[in-house]
Formats: structure tokens, sequence, C-alpha cells
């Protein structure tokens, strides 16, 4: 965004103060919003760019006869540029200007207006006081910020010592990576962007992360074609189980068919073949080679690949145990196998002192990791992982060579050549076990029908998180089975289907400078 606004003011010719002007008018749309009619309203502003959008807010709200305090955290000597521009004009249009004694409003909006994307160290002090006593306002008064909850990270939505707890949030130009992660999204509260003149894009500018929309989901999802028989929709094989552990494959399994997959076979050590045959009527299984604990055998690589010859892709890892020669036969699998191969769960253990061998295949690959097995594959701790996922996500994918969903609130897809993309669905509902599984047979499905792998990586998130959502809202947030997750997928497909069939870009009504996010 930096980049951008650089961009719009010394290649475009649009003046600073133009886009201040614009981004304090439309904060005052959102006040005026929110306002009561007898109600105050409270700006906080810092000593930058996102005081000067402050100042200009209380400029118009002065004249247009609200009632408005402006609480100057800064040295008004100290400010310059737009921002002090924007100061003398305040105080020329009668706004009431003070420092550190300001009080809270007993009715009406606060304006976090402290810091934005530029702050890249943790709040302390007196802004750390100041962010505090904004807090403290509410359930009495509506909060307002400006581009971003002060203390928030613009790139990761981390919280950089202390943050803002908005009601509303006005982001400028284009919405900042950091409002689609936790904790940002919900500290952001109701997400509006406002375009205030600033370009959408510019040469040079390092490429934005994607937010799909139902919409845009709903279009991607392979087309079930009239005569279409399950031929026609491919045949997924997964690979998983051992002892204890047989529901992870059927879970799997039971992902892809649903997902659409018209065939789906599951390879299991033999000794729990028979369980299976009984567990997952829907999938065909096949015995392969096991331990005597009833785990893969190495001599198990050879007929997996025969099985893979004629599959579209594999699904590798839920349930297989982490014994020496279990994990062995993943290695070597991976090494020859030729078909598209999801890996997620103990299929992708070994595979941190080996990365290179993901990197070698010549197949694309796709690991669905959760932030533990992301940070055993990477070599550092969980909490570093869930510092800044994305960069974590890019990391790996680049590790390794390939697409990776990391899940966790707001999964995050990576790609090698940088491609990132945030899912906006799911939440605490899928912190069930055996979801992870679903996933993997989920994605799985969506390869063997063709799609493209970022894309098929990307839509098996959102719908397996709509489908959670869709149970959240009938039974609450808790007590969600993976096999009930599994049952709501067709459903959940469906829904995102006729989105896509209604809809062709944004509707007319929400063509205008200020629309919501996600857009609907």
């Amino acid at each position: 965004m930096r980049a951008l606004d650089r961009h719009t003011i010394e290649t475009l010719g649009v003046a600073g103060e133009v886009l201040m002007e614009s981004a304090g008018r439309a904060v005052v749309e959102t006040v005026l919003d929110a306002l009561e009619p007898a109600g105050e309203v409270v700006i906080v502003c810092g000593g930058g760019n996102n005081g000067g959008d402050g100042l200009v807010a209380a400029r118009h709200l002065q004249l247009l006869g609200r009632t408005v305090r402006v609480a100057l955290l800064a040295d008004p000597q100290r400010l310059t540029g737009d921002a002090a521009r924007n100061l003398a004009r305040a105080r020329a249009a009668g706004v009431a200007i003070g420092r550190d004694d300001w009080a809270l409003p007993t009715a009406g909006v606060v304006v976090d207006a402290l810091f934005g994307t530029g702050l890249s160290r943790h709040i302390e002090g007196p802004a750390a006081e100041a962010v505090a006593k904004i807090n403290r306002c509410r359930g009495r008064a509506h909060i307002v910020a400006v581009d971003l909850p002060s203390g928030v990270c613009s790139d990761s939505g981390a919280v950089l010592g202390c943050a803002v707890e908005a009601d509303t949030t006005v982001t400028l130009g284009l919405p900042k990576l950091g409002l689609a992660l936790e904790p940002a999204r919900s500290l952001a509260g109701r997400v509006i962007v406002a375009r205030i003149g600033i370009a959408d894009s510019a040469a040079g500018t390092s490429p934005g992360a994607e937010l799909w929309t139902r919409a845009g989901v709903g279009r991607a999802l392979p087309e079930r074609a009239v005569a279409g028989h399950k031929g026609s929709f491919g045949h997924a094989l997964i690979v998983a189980g051992s002892e204890g552990k047989t529901g992870a494959a059927a879970l799997a399994a039971i992902g892809a068919a649903r997902t659409g997959a018209g065939l789906v076979t599951i390879a299991c050590p033999a000794g729990l073949n028979d369980i299976l045959e009984i567990k997952c009527t829907e999938a065909m299984t096949v015995p392969v080679p096991d331990t005597p604990e009833r785990a893969f055998s190495a001599g198990a690589v050879d007929v997996v690949i025969g099985l893979a010859a004629t599959r579209g892709a594999v699904g590798l890892g839920p349930g297989l145990g982490r014994s020496a020669e279990t994990q062995a036969f993943v290695c070597e699998l991976a090494k020859r196998l030729d078909r598209p191969l999801v890996i997620d769960a103990d299929g992708l253990m070994p595979f941190a002192e080996v990365p290179g061998l993901l990197a070698a295949r010549t197949a694309v690959t796709l690991l669905t990791p959760h932030p533990g097995e992301a940070a055993h594959l990477l070599g550092v701790e969980t909490a570093e992982i869930n510092r800044d996922r994305p960069a974590m996500a890019r990391r790996l994918a680049e590790r390794t060579g390939a697409l990776v969903a990391l899940k966790g609130a707001a999964t995050v897809i990576a790609a090698p050549d940088g491609r990132l993309a945030i899912n906006p669905t799911g939440g605490p509902a899928l912190a069930a076990g055996g979801t992870g599984d679903v996933l993997l047979g989920m994605a799985t499905a969506l390869l063997v029908q063709r799609m493209a792998p970022f894309e098929a990586l990307l839509a098996a998130a959102f719908v397996h998180g709509a489908a959670a959502d869709r149970i959240a809202r009938r039974h609450g947030p808790s007590g969600l089975l993976a096999g009930d997750l599994a049952a709501e997928i067709p459903a959940s497909m469906q829904e995102l289907r006729e989105a896509g069939a209604g809809a062709s870009g944004l509707p007319a009504e929400d063509r205008r400078l200020a629309v919501p996010f996600p857009e609907p």
C-alpha cells in the first residue's frame, strides 16, 4: 500500500493532501452512520498520516455542526507535511484540540487515528495508555478505526503489544492482508474499504494476496455434466491408516466421495482391510503389505505405485503412524510417484529432514499442515509460525516446492512462486479430530476432477470451512464431528454454486467508493 500510495502521488500526480482529504471524508461518512443525534465524537490522533486523516474528519464534522473533540497525542510542533497543514485547518475551523487530558465520551463515536500501515514496533507508553482508554469506551461508544485498528500488524494480523478493539474499520485504498487474519480480523469489527483514489496496481509492487468470495468459489467448482458418469469425475486413491487409526483413512475417503470424486479407493495395511471394508462401504479397499504392527511396510511401495497408475491423484498421510519403516515407505512413495500428491498428518513428518525430496518431484505436491506440523517441517517453534502465518506458509512452499495450505483460523494457501490466498471460512467448530482428514480427501477429489492445483487447494479449504459454518449456525461452535462435516459438503457446494451462478462481478449497487470487505 505504501508503494501504491507513492505511485499515485509521484507518477499519477495526485497530491497527498487530496488523498488525505478523501480519506478523512470517508471516515466522516462512517462516523455519521454510527452517530446518534445527540452524540459526540472524540478523534484520537497520532502524529503521522493516520492522524492527518483524523484531523480532516474532525474539520468536516465541525463544519457539519457535530460536537467533535481531538486528542492529539503527538507534539503539534513536530507535525510535518499534510498532517501539519490539516492541524492548522482544523484549528481554523474551530475544532477543540487537546493533548493528554482528553475525556471519554458518554455516548457517540471514538475514532482511532493513531497508527496505520507504518507501525512496525510494539506500542508502549502514552500510546498504549491511549489504546487502553479507547477500549474502555466499548459498549457506550462506537469505535471507528482509520485504516487499521492501532496496534495490529498490517501484514500478519498480529498484535504489536496492544491493539484497539474496533466496531468498524475504514481501511483506505485496498484491504490490508492483516485484516483477513486473526487476531486482527476479530479486532477490526466490520471492515469497509474506502476507495480514496489510490491506484490498485503499479509496476514493481509485490503481489497481493487473494481472498475469494462465495460467488468466486462457486464459479470455480467443477461442473457436473448431465451425461457424466462415475468415470467422468475421477478416481482418487487414499493411502492411509494404521492400527487404531482406521477412522482417519475412512474420513479421508468419505471426504473425497462427498466432494464429487466418481470413484475412491483406499490403500491400507493388509491387517486392517476387513475393518475398513465394513467402516467405509462407499470406497473400495486394497490391502497392501504391512508390518507386524499393521502399518505400511517398505514393501507396500510397489503395490501403491501400481494402484496410482490408474488413479488421478493420491492423498497420503491420515493415520499412517510414525514408525521408521512407515516413514521410509512415505519417502520412497513420494520420490517415485508421478501423480499429483496431497500430504497431511503423519505423511508430513519425514520431510523435515529431506525437504528436497518433495522439491524434486515432477508432479504437483499439496501439503496441508497445521501450525505444529509446519513448525516441524521448518525447524522452528509453533509460536513462530503463528506470529506471521503468511510468511511461514510462503517459506514452507519455497522450501518444499509444494503448494501449502497452512491450516488454522483463516487458512493460508501459498505457492512457491509467491502467490498467496487467505480462506475466510471456518471457525472453532473445526477444532475436532478428523476434520483435517476430510480436507485431505476433498483436495484430492478436486484434483481428480481436473481443477488447477492452487484453485483445488483453495476451494477445498473454502468449502471445508463453509460446511463447518453451516453446522455451527444450526448447532453452535462445539460438538461438530468429522463425519457430520463430510455429510455437509454436498449442500455447501450446492449453495456456493448457486451463489456463483447468480453473480457476475459485483452487483451494480456495490459499485461504490466504499464497499464491504470481504465483498459479498
